[in-house]
């Protein structure tokens, strides 16, 4: 499709909303969603805004190859600056959201401001409203998008909203489209309660339109869809077992954290693994996993459909969570697993369920009940402040923290606080498994020492998604590299960053990056947008991207004391596996990143720097 060239800019506090042109100069520099977003919201906000002021703005954003025919094109990002981080947000979300929001004719809609009462946001095609959602406030996301659809009589009406995580300011609360698709990190969800914004619901009928070369766009994406599924990982294992397929694996190589990452690999790990969904459950013969789901356009289908055991103890009595609803992805899985020490499948489907009902990030929640576990067990938190006996291991204590949690009642409100507050305020910081104050994901920095600078550089916080490594250090793609070497991963990282702006800013999801480089994508983006799209220049623009959004954030007042890793990880060798006896090698890497990135030793972009980058 190209562009729109067409911006939807929602005034919250006067109820307005204006259509202007895109920015085309700026598109031929950024491409869209998360660059040319970024590009918008830097360009608007002070870096040092408060998060959760009216000042701050909001920025859903589609890419040119957003409701394309090309593969994975359903993608949509939300832009902003974070709750949880005080850094640059920018969460990407699959489903269906983003295509509609092309379909109706918008490439970005930007909000500004705080409604005087709550509102949801209705578009269709070039018909736009502000609608009263006072009744919709204190709905789950799941009710929230039911009623919406009734109200307007449509079926086909995309709806992402937020819950009530969002409502209560949690600060890893997430923007949940789709049911179970989600915006899901640094508390883009919270931003949207914050402006007493609860839904936006799009209806387009406008199709695709735009593409420069439609017969060479045809061709080349039925070309690229073929490298996905000859590929052993985007054609035969994310279908088959999900994001899942890692658990074993990365257990097996010892980078699976486990219990806020005192251990390194998790002796229940094949318990709530992705083979274990397939299996026949004792209790009713049924298996976990019901089918595998595909996003918009997506040749791919990672997406799990689960069905809880409905004689487990955290639903007997509840038949909402009966149906087939979205499974465990293995980030979840970990988070809420392994992270805690609890080896029960449906007691992790059913915080999972939780999550997407009421719109919670379910990395960072998990993360954070790690850090509580470790401190009651501790003594420095009790049964009677949790509401319950929370050792690493208790699936009770999951299930209820994740009930307190998505409810806002009780302890629930400072787990919603995330685990760097709440482990500072209980006198032990350095137990929050962090950077920049968002949780890890679930890849441990000792034995994978490239994720250890990918998290540390990250600029949201701690995050696999901007520089997957694992792909390499673990799975041989592009090329092998060893996992407990520090040699090359500067490089390594700094490559994988730039790429996945590119693959991001496209409007693709970034497990295509298993099988298809930059050089797989710039074809697809070449045939469908005006201008020149070089490999050069795709690749100078990730570069670009990642570093405009360190200016943002050096600007709002993040260094180099920021890109660090906890002590633990630091100090504490891992005690099992391939990695036993390893510490990451953080300290030696950061100062080489750094100059490859020419930035100075403190971590700031170069004069020289921004000017080869027009920045």
């Amino acid at each position: 499709m190209g562009w729109n060239k067409k911006v939807l800019r929602v005034n919250l506090t006067e109820g307005t909303c204006t259509v202007e042109p895109l920015n085309m100069e700026w598109a031929n520099e950024y491409l869209g969603s998360r660059g040319l977003a970024t590009k918008y919201l830097v360009s608007e906000i002070d870096p040092k805004v408060d998060p959760l002021s009216p000042e701050n703005k909001m920025i859903m954003s589609t890419g040119p190859l957003t409701g394309t025919m090309a593969s994975t094109g359903g993608r949509y990002s939300v832009v902003t600056k974070g709750p949880l981080t005080g850094a640059i947000a920018c969460s990407n979300s699959g489903g269906f959201f983003g295509a509609e929001m092309k379909f109706a004719g918008w490439d970005m809609i930007i909000f500004e401001g705080r409604s005087p009462k709550p509102v949801y946001l209705y578009v269709e095609d070039d018909k736009v409203q502000l609608i009263d959602a006072s009744d919709l406030w204190g709905k789950s996301c799941w009710e929230t998008e039911e009623t919406i659809k009734h109200m307007h009589q449509d079926p086909l009406v995309r709806v992402c909203s937020i819950g009530l995580a969002g409502e209560n300011q949690v600060l890893f609360a997430c923007i949940v489209n789709d049911l179970h698709r989600a915006a899901g990190r640094s508390g883009v969800g919270a931003v949207m309660g914050s402006k007493n914004l609860k839904a936006v619901a799009l209806r387009g009928t406008k199709g695709v339109a735009g593409i420069k070369d439609m017969k060479a766009f045809l061709k080349i994406t039925a070309e690229k869809k073929k490298v996905l599924a000859d590929n052993a990982v985007t054609g035969q294992g994310l279908p088959k077992y999900g994001t899942q397929v890692l658990m074993n694996v990365i257990n097996e190589i010892g980078a699976l954290p486990t219990r806020n990452h005192r251990n390194v690999q998790f002796e229940e790990a094949s318990q709530i693994s992705a083979e274990a969904m397939h299996e026949k459950r004792p209790t009713d013969g049924k298996t976990h996993l019901v089918t595998n789901a595909a996003c918009f356009g997506c040749t791919i289908a990672c997406g799990r459909i689960s069905e809880i055991d409905k004689g487990h103890f955290t639903v007997v009595n509840k038949p909402e969570y009966w149906g087939a609803s979205g499974g465990l992805e293995y980030e979840a899985a970990w988070a809420l697993g392994a992270a805690n020490g609890v080896g029960d499948l449906e007691a992790l489907q059913y915080a999972n369920l939780l999550c997407n009902q009421q719109g919670m990030d379910p990395i960072s929640f998990g993360a954070t009940i790690g850090a509580v576990m470790e401190l009651y067990e501790m003594g420095v938190l009790t049964k009677e402040q949790l509401g319950v006996e929370a050792p690493f291991g208790s699936a009770e204590a999951l299930a209820t923290l994740s009930e307190l949690t998505a409810r806002g009642e009780g302890f629930g409100k400072e787990i919603g606080q995330g685990s760097k507050r709440l482990c500072t305020k209980y006198g032990h910081p350095e137990l929050s498994m962090t950077v920049k104050s968002q949780e890890f994901p679930a890849y441990d920095a000792r034995g994978i020492q490239g994720m250890g600078l990918t998290y540390a550089t990250s600029n949201r916080g701690a995050c696999h998604l901007r520089s997957y490594t694992v792909a390499s250090e673990v799975l041989g793609i592009p090329v092998k590299t060893d996992p407990l070497a520090t040699e090359g991963k500067p490089e390594l990282v700094k490559a994988f960053q730039d790429a996945t702006a590119v693959f991001d800013a496209a409007g693709i999801c970034v497990f295509t990056s298993f099988a298809w480089t930059v050089a797989d994508v710039q074809p697809q983006i070449e045939a469908a947008c005006e201008g020149d799209w070089s490999m050069e220049k795709l690749n100078a623009m990730g570069e670009r991207i990642w570093n405009m959004e360190r200016v943002f954030n050096n600007a709002a007042g993040f260094s180099r004391k920021d890109d660090d890793l906890p002590p633990r990880l630091k100090t504490e060798a891992a005690q099992t596996g391939p990695a036993k006896g390893l510490v990451s090698g953080i300290d030696k890497m950061l100062p080489e990143y750094y100059a490859i990135r020419g930035w100075t030793e403190e971590g700031v972009p170069t004069r020289e720097t921004l000017d080869r980058l027009g920045l």
